[in-house]
Order: structure tokens, then C-alpha cells, then sequence
């Protein structure tokens, strides 16, 4: 719903569709969100079910099952695969041309089992990824630098996860380089940064620690997403995609700057990395990697 709220609010699509198993809760939320039309716009917003989805051009999976106490991280994404099963089917038969965003954790898993599951061509298919790990990084080096972070260019590759990867070689403000360059009077600062990167990592379990989920940020996300695609913007974004060679890495999903616009996503725009951060990003290729052989797909 956060990110139904950010799409409504930012009049992104002429359209908003809630599907949900609670039927009820569905036509709850679109009742709340209709009644700001007066104040945002004239955004259409309905609840609906899978048949309702075949003039979509965009779908938003967030569906998944949460985890139980005493269950395994294997046993949650078995029981989530087998959710996105069911959800691939009807995607398929009612919504077979649109562009799915998975943004179910863990979201480059799911990713690589919904392109798996469904008949569309992969490139249709693609994960939030890491650019609310990208959009976290940009917001502290801008507070630790006294700059727009809209201003700041640096991306978090890899896995939406522990094993993520802050490509400081690549790093920017304006077009100063990070690691060598004093930026507005402040020179780059090792253990600094790695204290900064550190609370990136964190993020989530610490705003889970204080309210028990996570929702605004990765809703802006969705719904920076959602222009992209719908307005053909072809944005370059870290988003989650199958890897073909990237880097030396094949066959699984996982975050890169690529191109994103009305057809889903396009070419990867590698950038500069060191061997350290290259190692780095095998390293979590490798962790997703393991993570595959053990789903049920």
C-alpha cells in the first residue's frame, strides 16, 4: 500500500488495480485512496482480481508469505516460491504482455524464480534490487558530505542483502570523484565511509528494530519504477536482472545499473569497479547462487 499510496499521490498511472487474497482489505484501501481525489487527481483506483489485469501495462508483485517462528530462510522462500507459482499462472493467462517488478524479499531470488515461472520474455521481469540500498547510500553521503544527495552518484551492487557492494571506484559527487577528491572541503575518509556503508547494511534491521517493517522508502521506489516503465524514460537504475557475462558472472539475478523503460529493462551500464569490489560481487553472485540450488522451482 505504500506504494499504491506513492503512485496515487505522484498521479503516476491512470490506473491502480489492488488484487489481494482479503478482498475486503482490497476494497477498503482503494475506498481511502479514492476519497484524495479531490486533492491529488483523478487517478482511477479499484480492487480487482487477476481477470481485471489484462489491459495492465505494469504489474507490482508484493505478494509473500511471512516467515514462522522456528522456520528455516530455505523453508521461507520454498513457501514463497511456491506462492509466485500460483501468481505466475494467472499473470500469464490474464496479464501476459505486461512488465512485472518483483519486489518480494528476497527479491533477487524471486526474481530468478518468476523468470523461471512465467512464459514472458526475462527481460519483462525485474526486481527492486538494490536502489533502495542505492537511494539509502546516496541520502548519508549527501548528510556526510552537506550536499544534495540528488547530487551524489554512487551505486550498491550485488544482492538486496547482506552480501551487498559499495562501488566507491565509481563514486561521485557532481564529478568529483570520492576517493580522490576533497569534496566541498572534505577528503575521503576510509574508516568513515566504511562506517557509513556499514549503516546502509543496517538500515532495514534497525527501522524493523523501531516499527517492525520497512515501507515508505522502498514505495518511493516502486513508484520511481513505475514512471520509468510507464513513461518510457529508459532511466538507468540498480535494478535486479539476469546476469549474462556481467562481470564474469551468469545465470543469476542480482543488482547493476541497466536501462529501464516501457519494455522492462535493457542494457547493463557496468561501472568502474576495483578487484576488491569485483571479488566482492562474485562473492554475492556466489551467495545467491547456493541459494538457487536449494529452491523448489
Amino acid at each position: 500500500m505504500a506504494a499504491a499510496f506513492a503512485v496515487f499521490v505522484g498521479q503516476h498511472a491512470d490506473r491502480l488495480i489492488l488484487v489481494d487474497k482479503d478482498r475486503a482489505r482490497a476494497e477498503g484501501e482503494a475506498m481511502d485512496l479514492i476519497h484524495g481525489q479531490p486533492l491529488i487527481g483523478p487517478t482511477e483506483v479499484s480492487a480487482g482480481s487477476y481477470e481485471d489485469l489484462a489491459a495492465a501495462h505494469l504489474v507490482i508483485v508484493t505478494a509473500g508469505v511471512g516467515q514462522q517462528p522456528g522456520e528455516t530462510r530455505l523453508d521461507l522462500m520454498n513457501r514463497n516460491a511456491a506462492v509466485f507459482r500460483e501468481i505466475a499462472a494467472e499473470l500469464d493467462a490474464h496479464a501476459p504482455d505486461a512488465v512485472l517488478i518483483i519486489a518480494t524479499n528476497p527479491v533477487d531470488l524471486l526474481t530468478y524464480v518468476m523468470q523461471e515461472l512465467s512464459s514472458r520474455p526475462m527481460d519483462r521481469i525485474f526486481g527492486t534490487g538494490t536502489l533502495l540500498d542505492t537511494s539509502r547510500f546516496r541520502a548519508l553521503l549527501g548528510q556526510h558530505y552537506n550536499v544534495d544527495s540528488r547530487s551524489v552518484h554512487a551505486y550498491i551492487l550485488g544482492e538486496h542483502g547482506d552480501s551487498e557492494v559499495a562501488a566507491w571506484s565509481s563514486a561521485r559527487i557532481g564529478n568529483l570523484p570520492l576517493r580522490k577528491a576533497s569534496v566541498v572541503g572534505a577528503v575521503f575518509d576510509p574508516a568513515e565511509m566504511s562506517r557509513l556503508f556499514t549503516r546502509v547494511q543496517r538500515a532495514a534491521y534497525e527501522i524493523i528494530e523501531r516499527k517492525d517493517y520497512t515501507n515508505w522508502a522502498i514505495g518511493a521506489v516502486i513508484a520511481r519504477l513505475v514512471t520509468a516503465v510507464l513513461g518510457d524514460q529508459r532511466s538507468v537504475l540498480p535494478v535486479s536482472v539476469r546476469l549474462k557475462g556481467e562481470y564474469g558472472i551468469e545465470n543469476v539475478c542480482l543488482s547493476l545499473p541497466t536501462v529501464v523503460g516501457g519494455d522492462g529493462v535493457g542494457a547493463r551500464l557496468l561501472p568502474e569497479i576495483d578487484e576488491r569490489e569485483l571479488a566482492l560481487l562474485r562473492d554475492s553472485a556466489a551467495v545467491l547462487e547456493r541459494s538457487l540450488r536449494e529452491i523448489e522451482i
